[in-house]
């Protein structure tokens, strides 16, 4: 096959460009700028949340989070263990250790039974994530949080546009922290934000994500010379301007981007539900699920390595899911979480974006059919 299909793709075209255009025209291209203000304006709209704060990433959104939310050193913090390890590392960052716990078989999010029975004299907070997009057990959650004198994070990561109980995924918990990475349903090719209803929050993580002290564009029209004060260590997760005028445009776009993505995911369900050797993603009726990837769990039969390469050499893009976080050798856990390693084992993302074709998803799922129903794929 001449023609390889991406595992994942943006979404990116003319309006684009004329906002980065429009950004340069004005000079001010570094970071927490007049376009950032307005994309933060416009995102806090958009996931129902009165603050939203634009960073370099999701994992320094969650740093922001944790300390601002006042973990550290001697703390314990709940982590749901099926997750890129950008979640596990923002609680060590903090000085803080991840506990991680297991997860749902269905959705892949953190189960709230597992989470109660790792609360410790030590544990101040939970995060949970919305795996691949679909929003965690957000009721269970706060109401084990409650119980405890806890808060609660929201990883969503890959979750905008995505609701639970008809709420924007954004506005779960307490603070919440998105990625606009490449593969993500929006895009600036990097960048995040953080989103919380907590004043007090808001404000020390804008003033953290800025070496410590407020952003230049708090200073501008004054009428004298305001010199700035450090009174405490920050960093530097501004997002630039730049990449905050490409997110303005892809807001604009999310309705019509989580519309096609849903599209195919609606056609994989037709094509692949009556494969024996594959479970397909579930999709709740009580949340809206954005699809950010597109996961098939894999017989145990099966070998997954040598589907991947089977897929691949016929020009089929496609990966394993996330991590067992708790099997990384950084974390040095001695938890088992069963659940999550052995979707850790078995997960297969095939191709999901927005761009995709009829006939591009046809023929996904057309490889897919040979590729696990050939005997030379089996252990």
């Amino acid at each position: 096959m001449s023609t390889t299909i991406a595992l994942g793709q943006p979404t990116v075209g003319d309006a684009e460009l004329e906002a980065v255009a429009s950004v340069f025209a004005s000079g001010w291209l570094s970071g927490a700028g007049p376009s950032c203000q307005a994309f933060e304006a416009e995102f806090a709209q958009a996931v129902g949340t009165a603050h939203a704060l634009a960073t370099t990433n999701c994992g320094s959104a969650l740093h922001l989070g944790l300390t601002v939310l006042g973990a550290g050193s001697g703390d314990e913090v709940i982590v749901g263990d099926y997750t890129f390890p950008a979640t596990g590392h923002s609680v060590l960052w903090s000085g803080a250790a991840p506990v991680f716990a297991d997860v749902r078989p269905d959705i892949w999010s953190v189960d709230p039974t597992a989470v109660e029975a790792a609360i410790t004299s030590r544990t101040v907070g939970i995060i949970a994530v919305d795996v691949f997009g679909q929003p965690a057990d957000y009721d269970e959650l706060r109401a084990i949080a409650d119980r405890h004198g806890l808060w609660v994070m929201e990883d969503a990561a890959c979750s905008a546009g995505a609701t639970y109980h008809g709420r924007p995924a954004g506005s779960l918990a307490d603070i919440a922290t998105f990625s606009f990475h490449g593969r993500k349903g929006i895009t600036a090719g990097e960048g995040g934000a953080l989103t919380t209803d907590r004043a007090d929050l808001a404000q020390h993580a804008r003033k953290l994500h800025t070496y410590g002290i407020e952003p230049a564009l708090a200073r501008e029209g004054s009428r004298d010379l305001p010199v700035p004060s450090f009174d405490e260590a920050g960093y530097n997760y501004r997002m630039s301007d730049v990449a905050a005028a490409i997110m303005r445009v892809q807001l604009r776009r999310l309705p019509d981007l989580l519309a096609a993505r849903r599209h195919v995911a609606a056609r994989y369900a037709e094509l692949l539900s009556d494969l024996e050797l594959l479970t397909l993603p579930a999709a709740l009726d009580d949340r809206e699920h954005p699809w950010q990837s597109y996961v098939l769990t894999l017989d145990a039969s099966l070998d997954r390595g040598a589907v991947a390469v089977d897929l691949r050499a016929r020009g089929i893009q496609c990966n394993f899911g996330t991590y067992a976080s708790h099997l990384q050798p950084v974390y040095g856990q001695t938890r088992s979480c069963p659940v999550s390693a052995d979707l850790f084992a078995r997960h297969l993302a095939i191709p999901m974006h927005a761009n995709l074709t009829d006939a591009e998803v046809e023929t996904v799922a057309l490889a897919v059919r040979d590729v696990v129903t050939s005997p030379t794929n089996r252990r």
